[in-house]
């Protein structure tokens, strides 16, 4: 029987069940694999994950690369066209408008603004999050109580209306100002989520190890117990993400977004709600369509990442 080579701690060689002179060794390799590359391993075994991932990411290249190769521009308006709009044909694949403007071009347009504004205003919410839920959960007492108070009243505010109110007031029609609206209303939830991590972690061994050894308070934070409260934040942020993008087009479907002179999906639908009842389910349709599938997709990646980041998942 073949001895294991002690040479190379990464592989056992295991002999044949005769130990004859011809039995040929198996070599069993040994991989350590990271905590990160195991969730990349069980996000990819997520099949919804992975058609979501591949949605979203068509939506992305759309919104990056799709203003550049499309013929028509969504603002210009034809001296001639028809009165209502023309349905779907091969000149205008998604049809046009009741003023001539093509809306193939108002949804590939509108994919830039809209994916734009789910994912700064995503990032904004989960900055300002983990921040304040971190603070809150390492630091307790007076300091906890006071921050969670903050978050009580923001939870406690009609949410609608406050984005109504602050989109009409600050927002006045722009891309940026819409952006932090969003997301410095989104926070809370994200700070929620942190504070409870924190406070399950910062009496564990090893955080109790870090002080022993003189490490700051500052990265303790976060550089000892942030990436292990990373999975349930990371899931958070996309929800946050897809339900923005709705926002984003419930706002402007009443009026209260952007100007129309920035396309978006939501214009989209609010300028179509005047000619739903003639019949023109196009102009409608596509850009409804574009929203949910953007948010659909988003919803199955973040299904995949829950599964993926929970330490009790198998391969």
């Amino acid at each position: 029987m073949a001895l294991p080579d002690m040479q190379s701690p990464s592989a056992l060689q295991l002999g044949g069940p005769g130990d004859g002179a011809g039995t040929e060794d198996v070599e069993v390799a040994l991989e350590s694999l990271s905590q990160w590359q195991l969730a990349w391993r069980r996000f990819k075994l997520h099949r919804l994950a992975a058609v979501g991932l591949c949605i979203f990411g068509f939506m992305v290249l759309m919104a990056i690369f799709g203003p550049i190769l499309d013929p028509y521009d969504p603002i210009f308006i034809p001296n001639a066209h028809v009165p209502g709009g023309d349905p779907p044909s091969l000149a205008h694949l998604f049809g046009t408008d009741d003023v001539g403007r093509d809306v193939f071009a108002m949804v590939v347009n509108g994919a830039r603004i809209s994916v734009t504004i789910g994912v700064f205003s995503m990032l904004i919410a989960g900055i300002v999050g983990v921040l304040v839920g971190a603070v809150a959960g390492y630091v307790g007492g007076l300091v906890d109580n006071v921050l969670m108070r903050i978050v009580d009243v923001f939870f406690a505010i009609p949410f609608l209306f406050v984005i109504l109110v602050a989109s009409r007031f600050f927002g006045q029609g722009q891309l940026i100002p819409l952006i932090l609206i969003f997301g410095l209303l989104s926070w809370p939830l994200i700070s929620r989520l942190v504070r409870a991590m924190f406070l399950s972690l910062r009496e564990a061994d090893f955080v109790e190890a870090a002080r022993a050894v003189g490490v700051s308070d500052f990265r303790i934070t976060f550089r000892h117990i942030l990436p292990s409260a990373l999975g349930p934040v990371i899931v958070a942020m996309t929800l946050i993400m897809a339900s923005n993008i709705v926002l984003e087009a419930f706002v402007s479907f009443l009026g209260f977004g952007l100007t129309e002179d920035q396309t978006s999906w939501g214009n989209a639908l609010s300028n179509a709600q005047t000619v739903l009842s003639q019949g023109n389910w196009w102009w409608a349709f596509f850009p409804g369509m574009a929203i949910a599938l953007t948010v659909l997709a988003i919803n199955f990646i973040g299904d995949g990442l829950r599964d993926a980041l929970d330490p009790r998942s198998r391969l």
